[in-house]
């Protein structure tokens, strides 16, 4: 049953013998729940943990099927009230805060577990609640790529010419109130230093690898699969293999696949959405998968290599963490047409093995996530835990000498100012490196691996 803007009147305990953490009155919150992609599997495996946790979530589409949260307790924001407004929940950006602000979390809740890359993270909860986020990226359109995302919308360009201050300042101040972050990525860690001025742990987000095989004879063709919008850099593909006349299959749809058809030769084949069965289909028989955007981690590589793809991917971001250099795939260094071309003339499948492939992809295996979020989890938040009782700022260092400031909605000092908004590969704003934690939990079953994490 699904409840909107409301709570009951009478929480109920939330308790599991399940849980990590038993005993706890766990709840959830994802940014919105409109599509079935990587945010909302890491949704699924939080409600797998604590499978009687209610949802909170700005806005959600009933027609969209995420089976790990089916006949779960969700409560939306009062932009989901309406059809108009939950579809057009976008170009409502400047009302998020204030429609995130009138939500009210269940004041017997002593866990709140955000799955956020937006503000979320701004959930109001008990005083004597704890907060702990799972950050797949500070949101990128008030941080760091305004300008691309500008040009999706008329609604766009206003929200973020008029608003993107007033935005950055909330979402600043959202997460000084989080007590532990975790970011999926090491890049993603950096980004929550630049912005947050906040240490993270790192945890790699599920991927289903068991969902694929990797014995599969392969095909002359190279795989795209991925949203078609412009911060995914499908057009250097579309342009390199056009050039090169070499097959190439996209798999995916949005907003420019006009634009993508426009520039393509007879070598671009365009799919649109396909079911999972043809999209796992591609991935076990391409030649090569294509990644040449910079993503805060990327799932699609790793289901690649789990199908035994090698990748060819641009040397930055997430898929640094995923793909191993020479032993699972090959990196293109810069943001241009040339430099994938060179790197898709010099690949040769043979070169590499879908078994170690497939052994590298395990790295991220669904149950490795359940195993270290429960050890997180576990280690923060029990009782008699050194962290429990603050929140995790690091060193002051670290967090630039700010001073503190009292919300006065929680006894938690706020950073009396945001650091300057740069880029995750510019100069910190502290002039230090990172202070990211990864995750030390290492899951019984997993196998050991030698540097790059495949098995030597």
């Amino acid at each position: 049953m699904e409840m909107k803007q409301t709570i009951s009147p009478v929480a109920r305990k939330r308790t599991s013998t399940a849980s990590p953490l038993p005993g706890r009155n766990v709840a959830l919150a994802h940014h919105w729940i409109m599509s079935y992609r990587g945010g909302e599997r890491v949704l699924e495996q939080f409600a797998a943990m604590f499978p009687e946790s209610d949802i909170y979530t700005l806005v959600r589409d009933p027609g969209v099927d995420v089976p790990g949260i089916r006949g779960r307790r969700i409560h939306t924001s009062r932009l989901d009230r309406w059809y108009a407004t939950r579809k057009r929940y976008q170009h409502l950006l400047p009302l998020h805060p204030w429609a995130i602000d009138r939500m009210r979390v269940a004041e017997q809740t002593e866990l709140l577990i955000s799955s956020d890359s937006a503000l979320v993270k701004g959930l109001r909860i008990p005083q004597h609640a704890k907060h702990v986020c799972y950050c797949h990226s500070p949101p990128r359109y008030l941080w760091e790529m305004g300008e691309t995302y500008k040009k999706r919308s008329l609604a766009a360009r206003v929200a973020l010419d008029w608003f993107a201050d007033g935005l950055r300042d909330y979402d600043f101040r959202a997460a000084a109130r989080v007590n532990h972050f975790v970011a999926n990525s090491r890049f993603v860690a950096d980004r929550i230093l630049n912005y947050y001025g906040r240490p993270s742990d790192v945890i790699h987000p599920p991927v289903a690898v068991h969902e694929f095989s990797a014995g599969v004879d392969r095909a002359d063709f190279d795989l795209v699969v991925s949203e078609l919008t412009p911060y995914k850099r499908i057009d250097l593909a579309v342009h390199a293999y056009t050039r090169l006349r070499r097959p190439l299959v996209i798999i995916g749809d949005g907003g420019e696949r006009k634009y993508l058809e426009s520039i393509a030769g007879p070598s671009i084949r365009f799919l649109g959405r396909q079911p999972f069965e043809n999209v796992r289909s591609h991935f076990e028989r391409c030649r090569a998968f294509v990644f040449p955007g910079i993503e805060d981690f990327g799932i699609t590589p790793v289901e690649a290599q789990a199908a035994g793809a090698a990748v060819i991917a641009r040397g930055a971001g997430g898929a640094l963490e995923t793909v191993v250099a020479d032993r699972t795939g090959v990196f293109f260094d810069t943001d241009d047409v040339e430099s994938l071309c060179a790197a898709v003339k010099g690949f040769r499948r043979d070169d590499f093995s879908p078994q170690v492939c497939r052994q590298n992809a395990e790295r991220f295996s669904t149950p490795r996530f359940l195993w270290e979020m429960t050890q997180f989890l576990q280690r923060k938040l029990e009782p008699g835990a050194a962290a429990a009782a603050r929140i995790d700022r690091g060193s002051p260092a670290a967090n630039g000498g700010m001073t503190g400031r009292r919300d006065p909605a929680r006894s938690v000092p706020l950073p009396a100012t945001r650091p300057t908004g740069t880029r995750p590969n510019g100069p910190h704003p502290t002039g230090l490196r990172p202070s990211v934690v990864r995750s030390t939990a290492v899951h019984p079953d997993a196998t050991q691996t030698g540097a790059g994490g495949v098995q030597v």
